[in-house]
């Protein structure tokens, strides 16, 4: 279960995108960061799974022990987390994260799930929060496979996990069809300006 880790009063500019597996958040997000009208810094996750072949700590994601990870819960150091997929292994986000973005002059860019999501909006309300949805449900699994990552078992279970959050969907600021890339990227740029404007006048 996510748990929130404390309540914002600082004013942050955050941006959360959220969607199921299969959605394509990951290649959004990529485009979101070098293309988008307003400066994005995407936070970086901490987890305490291993590293896949690639992938740098730091730069993919805080790659913490369980007990580093523990620590740093316990010591309120998170905005929220969660153990993902039934895995056994923890992911959250540090609120440093949120620190970082704001001395970089950017948005913080959080890609999370929807409980991670609720936890955010509720620290902090001005949360521009965005749910991104594939064109039909076939294409999740279709996009699911096509990676050749999991097992039959993590992969129905990333389904029905995909079935919960689409049902979440409503609780979002704004939702997203990621039936094309540029369009959804364009969409996505859109909200984000139009929120930057109004924060600038406000």
């Amino acid at each position: 279960m996510t748990k929130p880790d404390g309540q914002g009063s600082k004013r942050h500019r955050i941006v959360v995108l959220s969607g199921p597996s299969g959605s394509g958040k990951s290649t959004i997000v990529h485009r979101l960061v070098t293309l988008a009208p307003v400066k994005l810094v995407k936070a970086i996750s901490a987890t305490t799974r291993k590293p896949r072949a690639g992938e740098k700590d730091g730069e993919d994601y805080y790659f913490l022990s369980p007990a580093e990870f523990e620590r740093k819960r316990q010591g309120g150091e998170f905005l929220e987390y969660a153990e993902v997929f039934g895995s056994g292994s923890w992911y959250g986000t540090l609120k440093a994260e949120l620190e970082r973005a704001e001395k970089a002059g950017g948005w913080a860019l959080l890609e999370i799930d929807v409980e991670g999501a609720r936890n955010v909006a509720r620290a902090y309300p001005e949360t521009v929060t965005i749910f991104l949805t594939a064109a039909n449900d076939q294409d999740y699994e279709q996009r699911l496979r096509r990676r050749g990552t999991e097992t039959e078992e993590a992969l129905q279970r990333r389904l029905t996990i995909a079935r919960k959050e689409l049902a979440e969907a409503d609780f979002y600021r704004h939702r997203v069809i990621n039936d094309d890339l540029d369009r959804a990227v364009h969409e996505i740029a859109h909200i984000l300006i139009a929120r930057e404007n109004e924060l600038n006048v406000g």
